[in-house]
C-alpha cells in the first residue's frame, strides 16, 4: 500500500486544515458578544469545512487502494505515535458528510434564547474537529486519543441542552457506556502495539511504528492472540455501533438529548466505521474465523431492532431502533466478507448519514412546533404543513430502501453479497426491510393523516425556506446516489477489493499451514504483499 503526500497531491496539508478550521472558528467565537455575530461565524465556518471537504473529495483519485493526501509529524517517538493523516476510498466520503451533519445540526439551532449559545456552537465546532480527526487518523494511538475526547462536548451537549427531564442521566449514561467500549479497544491497541514492536525486535517490522496502522497491515498478529484482540475491539466498536446488548444508550440519548446530538448519532455510524476501518484488515483470519458469529449478530440486531420500531408511539424512539436494525444490517454486510456486502455496507453507511440525519432534522422541527414526537401529538399534519409531509414521505421512502434511493443501492449489495456467503441467513436477513417499510409507514399513516388530535397542528408553520433547501439538497443526493451509484462505487471500489484480496490472502495462507504442519509460517510475516 503506497501513500499519496498531501504536498506532493495538492501542496498543503488539507486534512490538518479540515481538523483544525473548526477549532479557529470556536477560538474566535470566544471573542464575539453579539449572537448574530456568532450564529454567522459558525455557519461561515461549517460551510468552509464543507467546502474544503468536497475539494478533497474531487481531489481523490478514484481506482487505486493508495492512502492519499497523506501528512506525518512526530507526537511521541518514544512510544511509536505519531499524527499520521490519509484517506482512502473507505474514509474520504465521510469527510464531506460529517461536514453536512454538523451544517444540518447548526441550521436546525434557532437564533435566540439561552439554549443555543456561544458554549453551544463552540462544543459543535470542537466536536466537528474531533470527528474529522477520527475519520482522517491512520495512527491508533492518535485516533483512540480523537474516539475519547468526543464525550467531552458529547457529555455538555446532553447534559445542558437536552430536551427531557432525565438529561443528566442520559449524559451519564452515555459517557460511561463509551468508556466501557473504550477500555476493551485501548487493550487492543496496546496489544497490536506489542504484537509490532515483537516483530521489529525480531527484525520483521521497522522499529518504532508500533501504532501506524499502514505498518501494522504489514506484519501478521499472532494466532494466540489475534481471536482475543479481534473480540475486544469489536467490543469497543459495537457499543458505539450501536451493536445489541449494548444498545440501550441509544433511545436514552435520543428521547433525553438535544436533537442537535441526535443528528450526530444517528447520522455518523463511527462503530461499524471502526469494524471496517481497523478492525477486518488487522485481524483477517480472526474475521474469517468469527464471521458467521458476526453475520448472526447483525441479523439478531436487524429483527431485534425492526420489532421494536414497529411498536413504538414516539418517533424519536423509533428512529432509536431503527438505528440498530441499520447497524445490524451493515455488520451482516461487513462479515459477509465479499466485495459486494463491504461495498454495501459503506454505501448503507453513507446513506444513513444522509437519510437518518435529514429524518431526524424533520423530528425535530415536529418538536418545536409541537413541543412532542409522541403519536398523540399528531395526526393531520399533510394539510397543514404539506412541504414537511412530502419531504418526510420521500426521506422516509429512501429510509426502507425504496429502488431509485442510495438505501435500496447499499441494502442490495449487502443482501447480494450475504447470499453468496449464506443465502439461509440472507433470507432471514430480508424480514428486517420489511420491517423497516412496516414501521416507517405505520407511523407515518397515523401522523401525517386521520384527524387532528392537537390543536397546534392546525396553526403551526411549515418548513421555513432554510429547512428546505437543507432538506431538499439531502434529498437530491440520496437520489442521485440511488439513480447513478457508480461514482460512490468508482471511490471505495479499489479499497474494498485490496481488503477482500487481503482476507482471501489470509485464508489461503492458514489453509497451506494447516496442510504442512511441519514448517510452521513466522508468526509476524506479512498476510499480503501490499498494494502497489
Amino acid at each position: 500500500m503506497k501513500e499519496i503526500l498531501a504536498a506532493e497531491q495538492i501542496g498543503f496539508p488539507v486534512l490538518s486544515a479540515l481538523i483544525f478550521l473548526p477549532i479557529v472558528v470556536a477560538i474566535v467565537l470566544q471573542f464575539l458578544r453579539s449572537e448574530a455575530a456568532q450564529r454567522q461565524a459558525v455557519l461561515i465556518g461549517a460551510g468552509l469545512e464543507l467546502a474544503l471537504a468536497l475539494f478533497v473529495t474531487v481531489k481523490f483519485i478514484p481506482g487505486t487502494a493508495d492512502i492519499q493526501f497523506a501528512e506525518h509529524s512526530t507526537w511521541m517517538s518514544d512510544l511509536g505515535a505519531s499524527f499520521h493523516f490519509g484517506v482512502d476510498g473507505i474514509s474520504v466520503l465521510f469527510l464531506p458528510l460529517t461536514a453536512l451533519v454538523i451544517l444540518m445540526a447548526l441550521v436546525f439551532s434557532p437564533p435566540g434564547g439561552r439554549s443555543f449559545g456561544r458554549f453551544y456552537l463552540t462544543c459543535i465546532m470542537v466536536f466537528e474537529a474531533i470527528n474529522m480527526g477520527i475519520f482522517a487518523s491512520l495512527d491508533l494511538l492518535s485516533f483512540f486519543v480523537f474516539w475519547e475526547l468526543a464525550l467531552i462536548p458529547s457529555y455538555f451537549l446532553i447534559k445542558l441542552w437536552g430536551l427531557g427531564p432525565q438529561r443528566h442521566y442520559a449524559a451519564i449514561k452515555y459517557v460511561l457506556y463509551m468508556l466501557v467500549g473504550s477500555s476493551p479497544l485501548l487493550i487492543a491497541i496496546i496489544l497490536l502495539n506489542s504484537n509490532y514492536n515483537e516483530a521489529a525486535a525480531a527484525g520483521l517490522a521497522v522499529a518504532g511504528h508500533g501504532f501506524d496502522y499502514v505498518a501494522l497491515l504489514g506484519v501478521a498478529v499472532k494466532p494466540e492472540v489475534q481471536t482475543l484482540i479481534f473480540f475486544l475491539m469489536v467490543i469497543g466498536f459495537a457499543v458505539k455501533g450501536p451493536v445489541p446488548p449494548f444498545h440501550t444508550w441509544m433511545p436514552t440519548v435520543l428521547m433525553e438529548g438535544p436533537i442537535g446530538m441526535a443528528i450526530f448519532l444517528v447520522g455518523l455510524k463511527l462503530g461499524v466505521y471502526g469494524m471496517l476501518r481497523f478492525v477486518i484488515p488487522l485481524l483477517p483470519e480472526a474475521s474469517q474465523e468469527w464471521y458467521w458469529l458476526m453475520a448472526w449478530l447483525g441479523v439478531a440486531s436487524v429483527l431485534y431492532g425492526g420489532l421494536i420500531a414497529l411498536v413504538q408511539p414516539n418517533l424519536r424512539r423509533l428512529m432509536a431502533f431503527a438505528s440498530v436494525s441499520h447497524v445490524g444490517l451493515i455488520v451482516l454486510g461487513l462479515f459477509s466478507l465479499n466485495v459486494q456486502s463491504m461495498q454495501g455496507g459503506l454505501v448503507l453507511m453513507l446513506h444513513l448519514g444522509l437519510c437518518s440525519t435529514a429524518l431526524m432534522f424533520l423530528t425535530g422541527a415536529l418538536l418545536r412546533r409541537t413541543g412532542s414526537t409522541d403519536l398523540s401529538a399528531f395526526g393531520g399534519l399533510s394539510r397543514h404543513v404539506p412541504r414537511l409531509a412530502v419531504a418526510f414521505f420521500i426521506i422516509g421512502l429512501a429510509a426502507i430502501g425504496v429502488p431509485g434511493t442510495s438505501g435500496f443501492v447499499g441494502e442490495f449489495l449487502i443482501l447480494l453479497g450475504a447470499f453468496r456467503t449464506d443465502w439461509q441467513l440472507a433470507s432471514v436477513a430480508v424480514l428486517g426491510v420489511i420491517l423497516s417499510a412496516g414501521y416507517f409507514l405505520w407511523y407515518y399513516e397515523r401522523a401525517f393523516f386521520g384527524p387532528v388530535t392537537n390543536r397546534a397542528v392546525t396553526s403551526m408553520p411549515d418548513l421555513n425556506a432554510s429547512e428546505s433547501w437543507i432538506v431538499g439538497a439531502v434529498a437530491v443526493l440520496i437520489l442521485a446516489i440511488g439513480l447513478y451509484p457508480a461514482p460512490v462505487l468508482n471511490v471505495s471500489g479499489a479499497s474494498i477489493a485490496a481488503l477482500v484480496q487481503r482476507i482471501d490472502a489470509s485464508a489461503g495462507t492458514k489453509t497451506a499451514h494447516a496442510a504442512v504442519p511441519a514448517v510452521p509460517a513466522p508468526t509476524s510475516a506479512p498476510m499480503l504483499a501490499r498494494t502497489p
